[in-house]
């Protein structure tokens, strides 16, 4: 095969994933070609796909006889419907800048047919003109994302310039073991170098101004099991603390709303539109939760959760005496 001829099949690929529509005659016509030219640059194409399936994830090169045209279709790839819900995700989550939406969901749309590139544009184009991302103190989050990914999967302890909710600007050294989403936010769970302390600390990674790698390499002890699911079904707003079984009543008209929002709920009892809910929890931002239920909530357990319930409510009637 001449190079020529390669580099022109290689091309028709490209484009191919790139989500166009390979039209023999069309081909031939950008190319200076004979179409029987471009028949056997798909045919090999159709070839190479065939004998590397796995490789290829799965794709294949078919013919639509009503548009007469090849289209690449990947059985492993993300349908369009799953690519609307996917963009759908990550508009909604503001976790990413602007700069780093539109360039993912641009990667992301190249996959899709020219037809549903402009169903799908005219779905999200409000939201995208609208997006707001969050505030950062970092350049990008993605690629500080993929830094840290790095450092946790060597094990290799990094210090960070972190600023602080209150702004205060602080620095340390760390032991980073897992990365996690919640509530507009990436966090890096981390053990510090400093103390014996096998309490894990949650940093918000757009809050990580700079951060420095060293050559100092560690193992966890083998008592410390951190699971990075077992802490997302138990915790609210990422707010560190104790772990704890909460119950209390709910009458508010959507129980099913609070079983979502707290994967270890469950009903104990029912008595008319009130329900009885427990459910294990870590830390403080359970009550900052209960607390957005207004009066449909009364909480009931454990004791020193109650009390610190009603304190929390005395220091809000006390901002309307």
């Amino acid at each position: 095969m001449s190079t020529e001829r390669t580099d022109r099949t290689l091309a028709i690929f490209l484009r191919g994933l790139r989500g166009e529509k390979l039209t023999t005659s069309a081909l031939a016509n950008e190319y200076g070609v004979s179409p029987k030219s471009i028949a056997r640059s798909i045919n090999e194409i159709r070839m190479f796909l065939a004998e590397n399936r796995e490789l290829a994830g799965h794709a294949e090169l078919l013919y639509s006889r009503s548009d007469k045209c090849y289209d690449l279709k990947f059985d492993d790839f993300l349908r369009d419907s799953e690519l609307l819900a996917v963009i759908k995700i990550l508009i909604g989550s503001r976790g990413l800048s602007k700069q780093e939406l539109l360039t993912i969901i641009g990667k992301l749309k190249q996959f899709t047919s020219a037809k549903d590139k402009v169903l799908l544009e005219s779905l999200i184009a409000k939201e995208k003109y609208h997006y707001c991302e969050v505030r950062r103190d970092c350049d990008g989050v993605v690629d500080r994302l993929w830094q840290l990914a790095g450092h946790i999967r060597s094990r290799t302890e990094i210090s960070i310039t972190y600023y602080k909710m209150s702004r205060e600007k602080v620095s340390h050294r760390l032991r980073p073991v897992s990365l996690m989403f919640s509530e507009y936010y990436f966090y890096l769970i981390a053990f510090k170098c400093d103390g014996e302390s096998n309490t894990p600390v949650y940093f918000r990674v757009d809050r990580i101004a700079d951060m420095i790698e060293h050559r100092t390499h560690f193992e966890l002890d083998r008592k410390i099991d951190f699971d990075e699911g077992e802490l997302r079904k138990k915790i609210q707003f990422m707010f560190p603390g104790k772990c704890r079984t909460v119950r209390f009543e709910f009458c508010g008209p959507s129980l099913q709303a609070i079983l979502d929002r707290l994967p270890t709920a469950v009903v104990l009892d029912m008595k008319g539109r009130t329900a009885i809910v427990e459910a294990e929890v870590y830390g403080t931002g359970i009550m900052m939760y209960l607390l957005s239920q207004g009066s449909w909530i009364k909480v009931l357990a454990p004791d020193d959760f109650v009390e610190e319930y009603k304190q929390e409510l005395k220091k809000m009637m006390s901002k309307y005496e």
